[in-house]
């Protein structure tokens, strides 16, 4: 079975100046659905029927570099788009937002933390809140890499890939950063990952 392009979870127009309607034609119209047509023409039959998560690790296994780039950039943008909302419409859960004060002090400072690492994470790749031995941690991975070949859990990412940004942005990388995270963040999202509800739904999708 062949994967498709996910929809949207918001109309194109729904996160104004913070991500253009322009924006999301390209980067999901376009680049979204290049690697899924690229990852669908490079599946076997020992990979027909397997979920997204499965193609990617047994790619990784394989050394397969181009089916995990596509597969893993299928899963990492599902997972994107699922983590964004328009402004204002979400918050953190009780529980998520405890474990961020805790962590972090602050949502402010979470957001600070994961802005900086994005915005100095060298050439393309992803900036993630993942959830390390009960606690909340931010990193960043290179180019398609994706926590699901890790063994991490991914709560929230943001794309730092320049295709991402420029069309709004040009090269102002910090500019789009601050812009997502401190406005159009699908924190209902976030907290459902936390319980372990979220993640299969970009899986599914993808």
């Amino acid at each position: 079975m062949a994967f498709t392009l996910p929809d949207l979870p918001f109309a194109k127009d729904a996160l104004g100046d913070h991500m253009s309607a322009e924006t999301l034609e390209y980067h999901h119209g376009k680049h979204h659905k290049a690697y899924v047509d690229k990852t669908n023409g490079m599946l076997g039959e020992d990979l027909e029927g397997a979920n997204l998560t499965t193609v990617i690790k047994r790619a990784k296994e394989a050394g397969n570099q181009g089916l995990f780039n596509n597969a893993a950039q299928i899963w990492n943008h599902s997972f994107f788009w699922l983590g964004l909302a328009p402004e204002g419409s979400t918050k953190p859960s009780d529980k998520l937002q405890a474990m961020i004060d805790s962590d972090f002090g602050s949502t402010d400072k979470l957001l600070e933390a994961l802005q900086t690492e994005s915005a100095n994470h060298f050439a393309s790749g992803w900036g993630w809140l993942i959830l390390n031995n009960g606690k909340l941690e931010v990193t960043s991975l290179h180019d398609a890499d994706s926590p699901v070949a890790h063994g991490m859990t991914p709560l929230f990412t943001v794309d730092v890939w320049e295709h991402a940004y420029y069309i709004d942005y040009r090269n102002a990388r910090p500019d789009y950063l601050k812009s997502v995270l401190h406005n159009i963040v699908n924190w209902d999202f976030v907290s459902h990952n936390l319980d372990g509800q979220g993640v299969s739904r970009a899986d599914q999708l993808g």
